[in-house]
């Protein structure tokens, strides 16, 4: 396994870390000089040497390879190697640290296996548990590890082996596991169970157990651990409420998730995913109602409450429910400014075991011309998924500073209210975490139908706030700000909405009316 120390005459060398291509049958392998994996400390991050690993390199046929050669021959992983794919197995390559899921079903990983793989990672399913059970046996060179990336009703630890021990800190694996510099990562015991050999690749059967510490650092020489020391993840707790024949009951998951700005966004999808469709109550229809908050230090909680129906090109509502929570924490990792501090997230899901969806399929007003300080009526229609028609009437007062023309007027879905947003400039420049959050708390839920007064004359967004119908001039004067503001400004303004009730379906669609402003 990759990490196992290599001593010559009683003294450590290194770690074993790579291996020469597929079904070889010599024992000749790659090793990682130990002074190479001492340069990994949590508090200097500079080296003075290269972070080239410099291995020691054996070959059947002249007992050595040139440094030089070795090196250009190394690939890490989640890297592409520069050699053409059929001459590739004879090359040396790290020997692989797969990272397990426990507890995850194989429709998950085949879903979200790609996106793993864009973060460096190659989900593996899980053969063996996770525990806190007590390891008596002392971590010394030689002695399993693992670093737990989810913990708790679902399990993904990468395991492999330390090569170095001292009373500060251990080094393992011999290569990078993701290669992310400084990390957060659960560092536990380990117990191999068994070693299944094949001449592709062999692999091991791992108990993880008992946390000691934490990992810190990922490089390309190692990782390295510090005894002792808590991680900081994110507790998760996903509750299902299922309505059966003998009354309400309740399925609860509770488990914690890596708190990093590449992985904790997908690792919270694979996990609801897995939570929500991994149940036997899943079916081809269902329904989700979600209630929850995800909880940022400092901040103000963000609210998540949505439906997810099944969609006509064969995405399921539990993959839909995902991906909101997913972008949700995207969003709130990828703002320039502020690292965020997730204290927890709790989700809660009603169950319907029908599919509640609707399309909007038409719409129209009670008068073609208006004055300002007019109420209209909006009229809509929508459509149920195998069901009635269903008629809305939705109240609008027109602005009494609503300008002489045309007004538009959209009719939509929540969804296409937030992708206007969404696509201005502003939200591609990006925001600090408080703006962020804001926004996030002001989308739309989708299981109404949303009217918008639509105007031509300009409004500016200023972080999280809008100011719709600008005069000229004091648009002029804003215009000369945006090279020192968060401001956008916009040609044209909302500048009125109102909505149905919710109506208990997932809406779709959108319509665009005008009238006549006198």
């Amino acid at each position: 396994m990759s990490g196992s120390p290599v001593y010559f005459d009683g003294k450590l060398a290194g770690a074993l870390a790579f291996r020469i291509g597929e079904f070889s049958k010599e024992p000749i392998a790659g090793v990682t000089p130990i002074e190479e994996m001492l340069e990994i400390n949590a508090l200097d991050h500079t080296s003075t040497r290269s972070q080239t690993p410099a291995t020691l390199r054996a070959n059947a046929a002249d007992g050595n390879l040139s440094h030089q050669n070795a090196t250009a021959q190394t690939a890490s992983p989640g890297e592409r190697a520069s050699v053409p794919a059929q001459s590739y197995s004879n090359y040396l390559t790290p020997i692989e640290t797969p990272l397990v899921f426990n507890g995850f079903s194989a429709d998950t990983l085949e879903r979200y296996s790609s996106q793993f793989a864009a973060a460096g990672i190659v989900p593996v399913m899980g053969i063996g548990s996770a525990s806190n059970r007590k390891q008596p046996e002392p971590i010394e060179a030689g002695s399993a590890v693992s670093a737990v990336l989810v913990r708790g009703d679902m399990d993904i630890a990468a395991t492999c082996t330390v090569t170095y021990v001292d009373p500060q800190r251990l080094l393992a694996c011999g290569h990078p596991l993701l290669q992310f510099g400084e990390v957060d990562l659960p560092m536990t015991k380990a117990t191999v169970l068994a070693t299944l050999p094949s001449p592709l690749n062999a692999f091991k059967i791992v108990n993880t157990t008992e946390t000691v510490g934490a990992f810190v650092q990922d490089r390309q020489n190692g990782i390295m651990g510090v005894p002792g020391r808590e991680s900081k993840m994110i507790p998760v707790t996903v509750a299902m409420h299922i309505q059966g024949e003998h009354g309400p009951a309740t399925k609860e998951f509770h488990y914690e998730v890596l708190n990093n700005a590449r992985l904790s966004p997908v690792a919270m999808m694979a996990t609801v995913f897995n939570a929500l469709h991994g149940t036997n109550e899943y079916g081809e229809d269902i329904t989700y109602r979600m209630n929850g908050v995800l909880s940022v230090k400092g901040y103000p909680d963000v609210t998540l409450r949505n439906m997810f129906a099944p969609q006509d090109n064969g995405q399921p509502a539990a993959a839909l429910a995902a991906a909101t929570i997913g972008e949700r924490f995207g969003r709130i990792y990828s703002n320039p400014f502020d690292a965020p501090d997730i204290q927890g997230v709790k989700l809660d899901f009603d169950l319907v075991r029908e599919r509640r969806s609707a399309r909007l399929e038409a719409s129209r007003t009670d008068m073609t011309e208006a004055r300002p300080g007019d109420q209209i009526m909006v009229e809509t229609a929508i459509r149920p998924y195998r069901g009635e028609r269903l008629v809305r009437q939705i109240p609008i007062r027109i602005p009494t500073s609503t300008s002489k023309g045309t007004l538009r007027i959209l009719v939509s879905d929540g969804d296409t209210l937030d992708r206007m947003h969404r696509g201005t400039p502003m939200m591609n420049r990006g925001l600090g975490l408080a703006p962020t959050i804001a926004l996030l708390n002001k989308e739309h839920t989708n299981d109404r139908v949303y009217v918008s007064l639509i105007q031509s004359d300009p409004e500016a967004m200023v972080a999280d706030k809008v100011m719709p119908t600008l005069p000229l001039s004091v648009m002029n004067v804003m215009d000369n700000m945006r090279g020192t503001q968060d401001m956008v400004v916009l040609g044209e303004s909302s500048v009125s909405e109102a909505s149905t009730d919710p109506l208990d379906y997932v809406v779709s669609g959108a319509q665009m009316l005008t009238i006549n402003i006198k």
